[in-house]
């Protein structure tokens, strides 16, 4: 175990009064490893992964299950600002993003993000969004290890399309606490936008789609009772930060990757993700029913 100075936990002795255990903080930086190469290889944030890791620490650390998800939902979608800097910087020199596309979908982003964090996720039954979102996240899924070519006519829409685009995408994610990849590159994908420019536009969208999301998080979360130490509204800080610093570290190499790999290859390796967050949703919502 190292206690000195100089040892992790030493380091972070010195941000927060009371010294954080060594295998809390192993377990955090383990997760932003793996949620950074993540977001930089399929440009998804990560939230789906972190939300039952950080759920599971926090209630293991007396945190009400209710609270623990509306922290980790929270913690994770604040950590994709920081991932979504880090993985687009490396996309934009390979010039994958569609900055053009970031633009249009972002006014909508931050709207439907904003009605989401402020107040929307605890006024709906969990089990039925759950469910709802394990059945268009499968047949996403589908379409896309299927390799489905959409028509070859068919173009991203105007900007009345794109604003509803763009509120539905920052809706679903303040909701689940994604940083919307699941949808945008589904999405643009069907758009006929290329696979290796949508992965790259995601990662760009995911930064406005987590401010506006952590800003409404911070605003509900005030005054709530039960709060953990080192809270900030429903945002918990020594998670936040050791995930996001991992997480910057592997997001450039991720999306290295990306551009590696065969674009078939990278459909279906999205695909078995998504797969993954629909079985994952369709049991929390019918064990919840």
């Amino acid at each position: 175990m190292i206690d000195g100075p100089t040892g992790a936990s030493g380091i972070f002795s010195t941000i927060w009064p009371m010294p954080l255990e060594p295998l809390l903080i192993f377990q955090l930086a383990l997760l932003g490893i793996a949620t950074g190469f993540l977001a930089g290889l399929l440009g998804i944030g990560g939230g789906m992964i972190m939300v039952p890791f950080i759920s599971a620490i926090l209630g293991a650390r007396g945190v009400a299950p209710g609270l623990a998800v509306k922290m980790a939902i929270a913690t994770s979608m604040a950590t994709i600002i920081f991932t979504s800097i880090s993985s687009v910087r490396a996309h934009h020199k390979r010039g994958a993003v569609r900055w053009d596309i970031v633009k249009s979908l972002a006014p909508g982003i931050v709207l439907g993000a904003m009605a989401a964090s402020l107040g929307i996720f605890s006024l709906l039954k969990g089990s039925v969004l759950a469910l709802v979102f394990a059945a268009f996240v499968g047949f996403s899924a589908t379409q896309m290890f299927l390799d489905k070519k959409p028509k070859p006519t068919r173009q991203i829409p105007g900007p009345a399309g794109l604003l509803g685009a763009g509120g539905f995408i920052g809706l679903l994610s303040g909701l689940v606490g994604a940083g919307g990849g699941f949808v945008s590159i589904p999405f643009m994908t069907w758009c006929n936008v290329a696979i290796h420019n949508a992965v790259a536009t995601s990662a760009a969208l995911g930064f406005p789609i987590a401010v506006a999301n952590v800003a409404g998080y911070i605003v509900a979360g005030q005054h709530i009772d039960g709060l953990p130490p080192y809270s900030f509204g429903y945002l918990w800080l020594p998670a936040l930060i050791i995930i996001a610093s991992c997480s910057v570290l592997m997001a450039p190499l991720g999306a290295r990757a990306a551009h590696a790999l065969p674009v078939k290859k990278l459909k279906r390796a999205l695909a078995t993700i998504l797969y993954m967050l629909a079985a994952y949703m369709l049991y929390k919502g019918l064990s919840a029913l």
